[in-house]
């Protein structure tokens, strides 16, 4: 019998030796990465992150498979919020997309209330702090440019009439319909 190797698609199940990578695992857990923690000896670790599970050694492959499928299918359905570094390059998932200045700054204000409402007034401001443009129409311009890159990454940006707009995970949308 071969030994069972979690599969590569992007969502990724660590397993971690108790207690020998007591270490790794807290620095799994910051990451927000999901793992499978196979407990040699003594007491499994307590927590009620539902990216961890546990199984006790030796490792029943079968039950393997089970555990490591369930916590993949949980960070698939786990949603996280995409970050913009230094540079203005959007990270979400295992996907890249440089942002202009313009929609590097709006992507910002709208992370920082990531799957809520933005108003344009909040927008505006964190956009150009030395005063919001003359014309309303130059925030929709930026905005509809910015909705173009975030689709092909699975981000979706929607206008709430009189309210503002909502940046949020597109496919996460889909499977709570």
């Amino acid at each position: 019998m071969r030994p069972y190797r979690p599969r590569m698609d992007g969502t990724d199940v660590v397993l971690v030796r108790w207690p020998v990578e007591r270490g790794r695992l807290e620095i799994l857990r910051s990451l927000g990465e999901p793992r499978l923690i196979v407990v040699e000896n003594g007491s499994p670790p307590t927590g009620e992150d539902c990216l961890e599970d546990w199984l006790r050694a030796p490792v029943d492959v079968d039950e393997l498979r089970v555990r490591v499928e369930t916590l993949r299918s949980r960070a698939r359905r786990h949603e996280r919020a995409p970050t913009v570094d230094d540079d203005g390059v959007l990270r979400y998932r295992d996907q890249l997309v440089p942002l202009p200045p313009v929609q590097r700054q709006l992507v910002r204000a709208l992370l920082e209330r990531w799957g809520s409402v933005v108003s344009r007034e909040s927008l505006e401001r964190r956009t150009w702090p030395e005063g919001a443009p003359r014309h309303r129409n130059v925030l929709d311009v930026h905005m509809t440019r910015l909705r173009r890159l975030l689709a092909d990454v699975g981000l979706e940006l929607t206008t709430v009439r009189r309210r503002g707009y909502l940046l949020r995970d597109r496919v996460r949308r889909e499977e709570v319909s």
